[in-house]
């Protein structure tokens, strides 16, 4: 009986830490949970907690306890691998935010005023840095952090635990995240690019009727004007429809091969 229940222990001890492995590692990386203003002391207890609630339900997607120390070790590589890999690729997802603000910066001509984003770690337009946190704020807002969790939770029958994850189906799944989410940042900006393009061909053609105007005194107030203009009118709908494509790609199970 006492070994029974060591065995048991020592079985679930062993499930936990695999776990927390993957999990604690991808929610260290994800946007919103794993950025920079939260406190690591409260990214680790909160992947201590999940692991520690997901124990019971993917015990079966677990193996045995490895035999030696070495099969012990690459079963803990693999799993810091996958876990690096899917929050990775949650945080390429909300670069589109990031790619948009800029844009919108450049067309807006204000890329020369930045802020300090918490998302990149590093000064950026001031619009990308806004993107960017009303884009967490409204992960937060419509539970899309349960939707993060879950996907990672789904990601045993993707990748299964003793398996380790091959390095070029990675890439691939990379290169294709990356590749959506700057076609969801432009596709964000499309307004902006063609008033932007109209605006100027407009100011062009001023010039050249009028030589003796003093265009960059007219043109710089009017791009602003207009952008921010525009940016009151499309801001919420480019936002939600981001949040739309993030919330399909973590549906739609992006991370398979």
């Amino acid at each position: 009986m006492q070994n029974l229940l060591q065995d048991i222990i020592v079985h679930n001890i062993f499930a936990f830490l695999l776990i927390f492995l993957r999990f604690g590692v991808a929610l260290m990386i994800m946007p919103g949970i794993g950025d920079t203003f939260v406190s690591p002391k409260i990214r680790l207890l909160f992947g201590v907690a999940v692991s520690f609630v997901l124990t019971p339900v993917l015990l079966t997607h677990l193996p045995a306890i490895p035999a030696n120390n070495i099969a012990l070790l690459m079963l803990m590589v693999s799993e810091l691998v996958t876990g690096i890999f899917i929050g990775t690729v949650m945080r390429i997802l909300i670069s589109a935010l990031d790619t948009a603000g800029t844009i919108v910066s450049v067309q807006a001509g204000l890329s020369t005023a930045t802020m300090f984003n918490a998302q990149t770690h590093a000064e950026t337009p001031i619009m990308s840095a806004v993107y960017s946190a009303l884009g967490v704020t409204l992960i937060f807002a419509t539970n899309m952090d349960h939707q993060m969790i879950s996907a990672a939770a789904n990601s045993y029958a993707l990748f299964p635990v003793g398996a380790f994850p091959d390095v070029g189906s990675m890439s691939e799944v990379i290169t294709r995240v990356t590749s959506l989410a700057f076609q969801v940042g432009v596709q964000i900006t499309l307004p902006f690019i063609v008033v932007g393009l109209l605006l100027q061909l407009g100011l062009g053609v001023l010039s050249r009727l009028m030589p003796q105007l003093q265009i960059f005194f007219i043109a710089l107030p009017v791009q602003i004007f207009l952008s921010l203009l525009l940016l009151m009118m499309t801001m919420s709908a480019g936002v939600l429809y981001w949040l739309d494509s993030y919330g399909n790609v973590l549906s739609n199970s992006i991370l398979s091969q």
